[in-house]
């Protein structure tokens, strides 16, 4: 991989593909070994914590090192950074509604059948 450089966000995403496959919680130390050792251990660790930092994952101390498992999974990931997006709209209306509308009618159908149901299950709540 010399001479070649990721994508940005790309050894976040990596590392989190590599978190996702995991049957366990993993350390840095894991994550350079699952890497097969072309990253060091600064740079995995560095990743993790601003992985940590903005909420993406979470850790455990195991032993004397912090081992990380993801808090969402990948359409979680997403739907979170959606939401962070539509939280930093000046209008949060009007871009739910351009968003609506770039839909095709089959994923306008499974937003509205999901709308039903979430609104029909926190009747059921209240």
């Amino acid at each position: 991989m010399a001479g070649q450089r990721r994508a940005a966000g790309g050894l976040e995403a990596e590392v989190l593909a590599l978190l996702w496959a995991a049957d366990r919680p993993m350390t840095a130390g894991d994550l350079v070994v699952e890497f097969g050792g072309t990253l060091a251990y600064n740079t995995v660790q560095t990743i993790l914590i601003r992985l940590f930092d903005k909420g993406v994952v979470r850790r455990e101390l195991v032993g004397r090192a912090h081992a990380y498992l993801p808090v969402f999974d990948d359409a979680g990931l997403v739907a979170r950074r959606m939401y962070d997006q539509l939280q930093g709209a000046d209008d949060v209306e009007l871009v739910l509604s351009r968003f609506v509308d770039t839909l095709d009618p089959h994923l306008r159908q499974a937003l509205r059948a999901r709308l039903q149901h979430v609104t029909a299950h926190s009747e059921l709540q209240a």
